[in-house]
Parts: structure tokens; C-alpha cells; sequence
């Protein structure tokens, strides 16, 4: 029942660089190679950062939702436990929040010492609110999302040929959907090169799925 103690983990990490990064691709994705000049590679690296900057905050506020929504469910769990008479009903509780890989291992001895803990807890923790950590989780995400923007968009920035510059910014794409499947793989306990090749497959058809519906 507690939240953990990162303030955003690996995985939480690497999907909102793979957001970031998948929303400036949708929009670097669109530009014509033929047809654009200085002032449209202007106007697309605008509309890059301010898409991502807009979508971080978006996303940054959804994450606080998140928090508070599971800080709030957590503590409707615990006053559930502390407000059942029958002890069979209270370990049955406290099992249905557990893992599911881990709640076979608690036995009745287990699962009543973690019933005691739960009675302990003082009430002033029974209030849902948003903390520090919260926050500063929040932030992590906004900048991320925005950070992701610029190696997609960079390219355009330093080169003056754009054709170059968009074969720059498509293969640091590819590597940085690659590497983010490779951690993901490496997180989750799955072969990451397998991994990393599919996040790429997966990366450019939600980009091309983007750009299809006009997103």
C-alpha cells in the first residue's frame, strides 16, 4: 500500500521521454524536404518546443492526479482493513493489495502482523494530499517530456541543409527509441536487444499513425 519511494522510476522515466520524443517526431515527421525554406523549419521547431513544453505540463498535471488518486485509494484500503471486525476479511483486504506474485507467500501469521502495522498508522497519514515529492515528481516529467524535444529537433538548428538535418534527426531518433527499449528491456527483465528493436517498430508506427490522422 505504499507509494514508492523514487520519485519517478525507470519505467516512468523512459515513457515520457518515448512520449516527448514520439510527439516531436509526429511533428519533424511532417516537414517536406522539397518544399520547406528557413521560415518553415522556424515555424516546425515552434510548434516541437511548444507542443512538448504544453504536453509536459499536461502531462505533469495528470501525474499529479495519479498520485493523488492512489494516495487516496490507499488510504480508503486502510480504514477499510481498520473498520473490518472479521480478521479473515481483513488479511483477504490486505492480500487483494498485494502483488499478485506476492500474495500467495503471506500466510495468516504474515498477513496478521501487517494488519497490526496498518492499525498503527496514525491517522494524520489517513489524509490524501499531494507532498513535496509529489511535486518534484511532477516537475521530473515536464522537463523530461521537454528535454526530449531537442535531439530530434537540434539537427535542424546546426545544419543548414535540411534534407541532412532530417536524416540526422530520424536516425537519432531510431537510436534513442532503440535505447530506451534496450532499458526498458534491461528493467523488465526482458532480452533487451529484442526489445530495443521492437520499441523502434513500435516508435515509427505510432509517429506514422500521428502524422496519418493529422496529429
Amino acid at each position: 500500500m505504499r507509494l514508492p519511494d523514487r520519485v519517478l522510476d525507470p519505467i516512468e522515466r523512459l515513457s515520457e521521454i518515448l512520449f516527448g520524443l514520439i510527439m516531436a517526431l509526429t511533428i519533424t515527421g511532417a516537414v517536406s524536404v522539397a518544399t520547406a525554406d528557413r521560415f518553415a523549419i522556424r515555424t516546425m521547431l515552434f510548434a516541437a518546443l511548444g507542443c512538448n513544453v504544453a504536453w509536459g505540463i499536461i502531462d505533469a498535471g495528470m501525474y499529479l492526479m495519479a498520485r493523488l488518486g492512489e494516495r487516496g485509494r490507499n488510504a480508503l484500503a486502510v480504514r477499510a482493513v481498520r473498520e473490518t471486525a472479521n480478521r479473515e476479511d481483513a488479511h483477504r483486504m490486505i492480500a487483494e493489495e498485494l502483488p499478485p506474485l506476492l500474495a500467495p507467500a503471506f500466510q495468516s501469521v504474515q498477513l496478521e502482523l501487517l494488519r497490526d502495522r496498518i492499525d498503527k498508522i496514525p491517522a494524520s497519514d489517513l489524509s490524501p494530499g499531494l507532498t513535496r515529492r509529489d511535486w518534484r515528481g511532477a516537475l521530473g516529467v515536464c522537463v523530461i517530456v521537454i528535454l526530449s524535444t531537442f535531439p530530434v529537433v537540434i539537427p535542424f538548428i546546426v545544419i543548414a541543409d535540411t534534407r541532412l538535418a532530417l536524416r540526422i534527426s530520424n536516425a537519432l531518433a531510431v537510436m534513442l527509441l532503440f535505447l530506451c527499449g534496450f532499458l526498458f528491456g534491461r528493467y523488465a527483465g526482458v532480452q533487451p536487444l529484442t526489445t530495443g528493436l521492437v520499441m523502434v517498430g513500435v516508435g515509427i508506427a505510432l509517429v506514422s499513425i500521428a502524422i496519418a490522422l493529422g496529429g
